[in-house]
């Protein structure tokens, strides 16, 4: 994984906004109807070769296919696996994902997902899970080779489910313990981890369930029980991760990307010691959100082991424009944390982490990427000036020493 060793590198986390007519074939095809699948494949293509001339443009560094292909996250691995024949319980489901936080607001709840139903599909796994079709996987890695051929970039990556998060949204009718779940999908899921390796991308790992399954999924749990779910669910993860390097691999944590009220989060102080044992080269992390925009503090208290950042500058879900300046201080405070070297500008999630779900505008969505890219710029600037400023005092002070020196012994040889 490329460090900012010149400059402030910018990345997002993902899922990008997909055009109409993507969204109108995704839709079909999740909801059952007629749909042709040349059409979808090629929609796709077309799709991929757009947002990755669209984040050139607007001055990312590390860029991805925005998710494209998937209908989310974490729920598009049914397509790919077997085992998920069981029913779709949908989001706030009897036995399906829940926010907790929304619980307490349920007229907010209606108004924040009207239109999720169609597209968000978590079907129950009701039997053995493999990972049978790895065509999708294929063409998903030649459109991004395809569309960045060429391209002018700092490094490509690659998204993908991490094991927690599919128990996550998909949940267990037939393993019978949540331990022998995770580890059926943790065998399966690699097949894909070391397929985006070989193909040469950097792989993201995403593991919302480190946070957001507090809320979701183990909200009965006193924190000290999630501390050991979410141990339990970074050992699986590391299970699925052994046949590639940590140097390509960075993961992503968050606590859901929704607005909502997020008072039930699970406060990043309870987890980061147990983020920190994945064995990934970067760690993505909300850090402009108003809920959890104050944990920078907490980086300062851990050690990351060489382990690099990756802060959100961008809140991914309002539609404010983060002024330049803004951007440029939030990557400055974590690069006095972890050294310049060790901070990419972030978003704070994906942009549409569900097809059709984008609370950002996509043409602000851009707008914000470009903010980052004019922030870390600033910010660049001042960092690197500082070096340069110190360098030369530091390179002054030798010179006067050395000149000091020459004078005393031309002293005494007189």
């Amino acid at each position: 994984m490329k460090r900012s060793t010149r400059h402030i590198l910018t990345t997002h986390t993902g899922s990008l906004p997909r055009p109409d007519d993507l969204l109108r074939l995704m839709t079909a095809r999740e909801s059952g109807e007629p749909y042709e699948v040349s059409a979808l494949d090629a929609s796709i293509r077309s799709a991929v070769a757009e947002t990755v001339r669209k984040q050139l443009e607007a001055g990312v560094d590390v860029i991805n296919d925005g998710e494209m292909s998937k209908p989310g996250y974490s729920t598009y691995v049914k397509d790919r696996m077997t085992g998920f024949g069981g029913e779709s319980l949908g989001l706030g489901g009897s036995e399906g994902p829940r926010l907790g936080d929304l619980a307490d607001f349920p007229e907010y709840a209606a108004r924040l997902f009207p239109t999720m139903s169609s597209i968000l599909k978590t079907p129950a796994c009701n039997g053995p899970i493999a990972y049978s079709n790895t065509r999708d996987l294929e063409v998903d890695i030649e459109n991004l080779k395809q569309a960045t051929a060429g391209k002018k970039v700092e490094e490509v990556f690659m998204s993908a489910a991490s094991p927690g998060v599919i128990s996550l949204f998909l949940p267990d009718q037939h393993y019978g313990s949540h331990e022998a779940y995770l580890a059926a999908i943790a065998d399966a899921i690699r097949t894909e981890y070391n397929a985006i390796h070989r193909a040469g991308f950097l792989l993201q790992v995403d593991c919302p369930d480190l946070a957001m399954g507090r809320h979701i999924q183990f909200a009965d749990l006193s924190v000290k029980e999630f501390r050991k779910k979410a141990a339990l669910h970074v050992e699986a993860l590391n299970h699925a991760l052994s046949d590639v390097p940590a140097e390509s691999v960075r993961m992503h944590l968050c606590w859901g990307n929704y607005e909502g009220p997020h008072h039930c989060d699970v406060p990043l102080k309870d987890v980061v010691d147990i983020v920190l044992r994945a064995n990934v080269a970067a760690i993505s992390f909300e850090a402009s959100n108003p809920r959890h925009a104050h944990e920078w503090k907490v980086w300062q208290e851990v050690k990351l082991g060489g382990k690099a950042l990756i802060p959100g500058v961008l809140d991914s879900s309002c539609n404010f424009i983060e002024h330049p300046e803004l951007v440029a201080e939030r990557i400055v405070r974590f690069a006095k944390i972890a050294g310049r070297e060790n901070v990419i500008a972030g978003s704070d999630c994906g942009f549409s982490t569900f097809a059709g779900f984008t609370t950002v505008d996509p043409k602000i969505t851009w707008a914000k990427l470009a903010a980052m890219a004019q922030g870390a710029k600033i910010a660049s600037r001042e960092l690197w000036r500082k070096s340069t400023r110190a360098a030369s005092r530091r390179g002054a002070a030798s010179t006067g020493r050395k000149r000091k020196t020459a004078k005393i012994r031309a002293r005494r040889s007189r």
